[in-house]
């Protein structure tokens, strides 16, 4: 099992940043990627960016604006966000992969304001 705990949401200003923490525990050896999706109200979770060794993706609409990282010797994925904007407002969701599972984190609200 893996426990994924997200950290670093809030309230920020249009065109603020905010920077994202998640870290896991348990059997973490057993993972191969990890990300970060999220979920607007009314909406479907979708990808925000993952990474996997040294590999990173990105949706679209978070290139150049949105950075990922990863700290294997802690087990953590951050999340660097820039030039927010109102559509960024979402519950942004930690996961890790394995080669049997795929596991979530509780999720960390993200609220842009205008």
């Amino acid at each position: 099992q893996v426990q994924l705990v997200e950290s670093g949401g809030g309230l920020v200003q249009a065109g603020g940043s905010l920077r994202l923490s998640c870290a896991a525990s348990g059997s973490t050896r057993g993972i191969n990627l990890m990300g970060w999706y999220r979920q607007a109200p009314g909406k479907q979770r979708d990808l925000v960016a993952t990474i996997s060794t040294g590999i990173t993706n990105y949706a679209d609409s978070m290139k150049g604006r949105f950075t990922i990282s990863r700290d294997n010797t802690k087990n953590t994925v951050d999340l660097q966000m820039n030039s927010l904007q109102p559509e960024d407002t979402a519950v942004y969701y930690c996961t890790a992969r394995t080669a049997i599972l795929t596991y979530w984190g509780q999720g960390t609200q993200v609220t842009v304001s205008s």
